[in-house]
């Protein structure tokens, strides 16, 4: 666990922090966390990125970190966040995957110690929270980047292109679902009613569906929210509905649910000439569960033409009516290499902190609307 110390110098933008490697070698990452965010989405795709290397994951745990060496030959460990923090000059990218609760202190601790970083969503539990980091990076002219991959599913992808295209003409309502059959509890902190903990799905699932509306219809103006607990012993939201207006007039309908036992499409998307319905999620998230990586025999993201949307008008896709859309294959490496190259070349942030700040609005709207049955403006 020794090695070398320096304090970090006054960093130029996105640029690792004193002491990392000149740019022709990898950015060590120091990887904060190893559960269920480590060690199936950020392990894995930083080690899958030219540029990154996974140095060294922090977990006291012994078989997390006998899971994590079986992995990655050579991968350092320590015990706390403070243990990197103090040996900063080593390290090029903090990457913070542990539980909701600490994303703000850990972050705010890695950018003190001059280091960029990533940390998985949601960024913090308040708007507030997330621009007090936001400018907090800007004054140290640090990268300050949120891990919101599913911008790159293959649906999502899929679907901008169409909006890209114009072939939906002007879409006046997106439905956008999330939704899973649990109907036993898992248990942990996802799961607590603490509200210290910002748990239940309106953070945790809600913070993807949020993140996707704004990226393809633009700002939020009016949110209404209905949240409930529905399974016996739960303490969090397991199904929630989100009504928003965007600015630019399209209402996005968003449900995100633990309790749903028929599966209702993944997408369904209207417009003026034409509407696009996309069922099943993207396959990224079951293949890292399995342990396949991206580079693997199998052509990462990609999905059987049985599962393609269909894009039409006045037709039923449940008979086979609207033509079938190719799915882009989804893409989650093309984040950590976005990060790579804003860290090596000065690359734009693929997510930065004030963009999810606008879908923490949100949220915190979404929570206000629940609890006493109104509609909440959105402040631009």
């Amino acid at each position: 666990m020794s090695g070398p110390t320096s304090s970090p110098s006054t960093p130029v933008p996105g640029a690792p922090a004193s002491g990392a490697p000149e740019p022709s070698a990898p950015v060590p990452v120091a990887l904060i966390g190893y559960g269920l965010a480590g060690s199936v989405f950020h392990a894995p795709l930083i080690d899958a990125t030219p540029g990154l290397r996974l140095d060294t994951v922090v977990t006291r745990d012994e078989e997390r970190r006998a899971q994590a060496r079986a992995e990655f030959a050579g991968v350092r460990f320590a015990d706390t966040p403070e243990e990197v923090f103090s040996r900063a000059g080593e390290y090029g990218l903090v990457v913070i995957a542990s539980p909701n609760k600490t994303h703000v202190p850990l972050a705010r601790a890695a950018l003190d110690a001059g280091l960029p970083v990533v940390v998985d969503k949601p960024v913090a539990g308040t708007a507030a929270e997330a621009r007090e980091l936001a400018a907090l990076a800007e004054r140290s002219e640090l990268l300050l980047s949120v891990f919101q991959n599913r911008r790159w599913d293959n649906d999502f992808r899929t679907l901008a292109g169409l909006l890209a295209s114009g072939a939906l003409g002007d879409v006046h309502r997106f439905e956008s679902r999330f939704e899973r059959w649990r109907p036993q509890l898992k248990g942990g902190w996802r799961e607590s009613g603490d509200p210290a903990e910002y748990g239940g799905l309106l953070y945790d699932l809600g913070s993807h569906v949020v993140d996707q509306a704004l990226a393809l219809f633009g700002p939020v103006t009016r949110v209404y929210a209905e949240s409930d607990v529905r399974r016996a012993g739960a303490a969090a939201d397991d199904d929630t509905f989100l009504a928003l207006t965007h600015a630019s007039g399209t209402r996005s309908h968003l449900w995100v649910s633990a309790t749903t036992a028929q599966l209702g499409p993944r997408f369904r998307v209207l417009g003026s000439k034409a509407g696009y319905v996309k069922y099943g999620l993207d396959p990224q998230e079951a293949a890292l569960r399995a342990g396949e990586r991206p580079g693997g025999a199998r052509r990462w993201g990609t999905e059987p033409a049985e599962l393609y949307g269909r894009l039409g008008a006045g037709e039923s896709p449940l008979t086979g009516g609207g033509e079938p859309v190719p799915t882009e294959p989804g893409d989650y490496p093309a984040y950590y290499a976005a990060v790579a190259a804003a860290l090596r070349e000065g690359a734009p942030n693929p997510v930065t902190a004030r963009e999810a700040a606008a879908a923490l609005d949100v949220i915190e709207a979404a929570r206000r609307s629940a609890a006493e049955g109104v509609t909440v403006e959105v402040s631009r």
